[in-house]
């Protein structure tokens, strides 16, 4: 059984914060589950993805988070609980139903977990997606702790069914990837058969239902704001004239900055963790014992902003701050030392840094840059690229995935990126507006998300474009998800369809389409030439299985190859190709074999061939 099906008996677990989150769902009786796979959110798709195995959930990998927040939300609206899992940017694709969806409102319990990433550990931006719970105008929950969050998301099920509304789950990358004891609670029974009544003029919003609607969701905004005022996730502690209101993980390096600098007894906090609509009285009451109030708030300033409306609502003239050049800034992420700085500088306290030990004898830890694996089919595609392309001048569209990391040396094979299935749209953009050839990279995962429009738009705009399709078998950037192109069979699964990239790209009228194997450079290199040549719309699908997906599947090599005496140091291995197991010894390259994935594409390319198979 899988651990976060066991029962209240259990004892405590100690659970990433993902996992908590999916413990959480599952006590609450979560019947659908949806998810498009980002980090920071994946762990909790992956646990609910095995848990489905095993129980009646039902829990699916859509093509995109849209999808996903529609198949979620009709499960909503026929009465069953259900959770749609994305990250930030996600949210962004999602946004066009969820702010209908706030209209229609639902009748069972729906969360929508959005994983903010501040620092952009994983991501092309920090966005702060609070303010989407204020732009559909639904309940934003934050939690502070992991185990906050399992209990959390138990009462955002609840509220969603108070309310009538979905619930705006909103998490950070130190949350979701934290670990903590949590104590397991009792597992709700699932209920699977929803029932959805026909009532056009609630579920069909053209105009004259609409207007109506929205006066139903100001009244269910109006019920929710007065269970934030009341909500025991918004508390106060300690009982000083100075005041800190703050959220998220914020609470916990508040905490701590009070007990370091020993003022415990002068500062009270408001920590908030119903953050949409904000507590308005519960805030006042607040700023009304305060003679001056600091903000602790990674991201946007969301609540400062309302905490001064607030003030100035009350007549109040108390200082009131935040973000700041020499206080909090909107950049990345807090940690306890920045905001127990923050907190001495602005109530003047007296404040001395612990002294930093003296490393200046110790040698600089070498960077580590992130970089394809050893063996991954992407490097050998973007070689085959780009010695085909060789004389042309170029533009490569890059898009969402492990593909991106065609940016760095020596390969730099990305020169434009905004957001998943851009490079498609892009690319059309760039081929009428430069004389330059286009080629545009994009995953099979993410050509599933959102490339197919792109490339109709090239093909019914005659665009003169290139697309490669990187086809590696698995939505590999987020650990191995499954996409509408995975033969499931080889997870020993059943009941799934497979959709064939190539037949989609045909049947759309792609007018010239070729498949190759980039681990067989010369012949691909061939290909993708007759398709670069090509005027208007090519398409090369580069077919060629993810080398750590082979290996968990036990489809790898087993060959490695080493450096023979034939080499004369030309280094086109690490100068053209870079790949990780390659390394330079007392001036001579070697391959470290146990990196070697024995893809044999450094071999291929090697003038004196003396690149060979390992004997042992």
């Amino acid at each position: 059984m899988h651990k976060l099906l066991a029962g209240q008996s259990a004892r405590r677990m100690f659970l990433l914060g993902n996992e908590a989150i999916a413990r959480g769902a599952v006590e609450a009786g979560l019947a659908v589950g949806a998810t498009y796979p980002g980090t920071p959110s994946s762990e909790i798709s992956n646990a609910l993805f095995e848990m489905s195995r095993e129980s009646d959930l039902y829990f699916e990998y859509s093509a995109n988070e849209k999808v996903a927040l529609e198949v979620a939300a009709a499960a909503a609206c026929s009465g069953l609980r259900s959770m749609a899992i994305m990250k930030h940017v996600g949210l962004n694709v999602a946004a066009d139903p969820l702010l209908t969806l706030a209209y229609l409102g639902v009748k069972g319990g729906m969360v929508v977990v959005t994983a903010d990433d501040p620092l952009m550990f994983s991501s092309q931006n920090e966005q702060d997606n609070r303010y989407y719970g204020k732009l559909a105008g639904i309940p934003v929950l934050e939690p502070s702790s992991v185990e906050e969050a399992k209990e959390m998301v138990r009462y955002a099920f609840d509220l969603s069914e108070k309310v009538g509304e979905p619930v705006l789950f909103r998490t950070t990358t130190r949350i979701n990837h934290s670990t903590g004891v949590v104590t397991p609670g009792e597992l709700l029974p699932v209920k699977t058969t929803g029932d959805f009544e026909k009532d056009p003029f609630r579920w069909v919003p053209i105009p004259a239902v609409a207007r109506n609607l929205h006066v139903k969701l100001l009244k269910n905004l109006e019920e929710a704001k007065r269970l934030s005022e009341t909500c025991g996730y918004n508390f106060t502690v300690g009982g000083g004239t100075w005041g800190i209101i703050c959220n998220g993980v914020s609470y916990n390096y508040v905490s701590d900055g009070i007990k370091d600098l020993g003022i415990e007894d002068r500062v009270r906090i408001l920590r908030i963790g119903f953050s949409h609509p904000l507590p308005e009285k519960l805030i006042k009451t607040f700023l009304a014992g305060c003679e001056k109030v600091l903000v602790v708030e990674e991201g946007e300033p969301y609540m400062e902003e309302a905490v001064k409306a607030f003030a100035q609502e009350e007549g109040l003239t108390i200082p009131i701050k935040g973000k700041a050049p020499d206080l909090l800034s909107r950049l990345y992420e807090f940690d306890p030392a920045m905001v127990r700085k923050a907190m001495a500088a602005y109530f003047g306290v007296s404040y001395t840094p612990a002294v930093l030990p003296d490393l200046s004898d110790i040698p600089e830890i070498p960077q580590r840059p992130p970089n394809l694996c050893a063996g991954c089919s992407h490097r050998a595609s973007f070689y085959i690229v780009k010695k085909a392309a060789e004389g042309m001048q170029t533009i490569y569209p890059s898009d969402i995935g492990c593909y991106t990391l065609g940016i760095l040396p020596p390969l730099e094979m990305a020169d434009y990126l905004l957001c998943m299935g851009s490079s498609l749209g892009a690319g059309c953009g760039f081929s009428k507006s430069t004389d330059k050839k286009v080629i545009s990279f994009i995953g099979d995962s993410t050509f599933f998300h959102s490339g197919i429009p792109g490339l109709i738009n090239a093909i019914f705009n005659n665009h003169n474009m290139t697309l490669v399709i990187l086809d590696n078998g698995t939505t590999a950037m987020t650990g191995h998800q499954p996409n509408p192109g995975v033969d499931m069979s080889t997870l020993n699964l059943s009941g799934y369809g497979r959709v064939s990239i190539e037949e989609v790209v045909r049947g759309v009228g792609a007018p010239f389409v070729t498949v190759i194997q980039p681990l067989k450079v010369k012949k691909s290199i061939e290909a993708v030439r007759e398709a670069l040549a090509f005027k208007g719309v090519s398409v090369v699908i580069s077919r060629q299985i993810c080398t750590l997906y082979a290996k968990a599947l036990k489809l790898d090599s087993k060959r490695t190859f080493r450096i023979s005496d034939r080499c004369k140091g030309h280094r086109n291995c690490i100068d053209e190709l870079g790949c990780p197991a390659f390394f330079s010894k007392d001036g001579k390259v070697q391959i470290d074999a146990g990196l070697c994935a024995g893809c044999a594409v450094c071999a291929q390319i090697c003038p004196e061939n003396a690149i060979i198979p390992a004997k042992d």
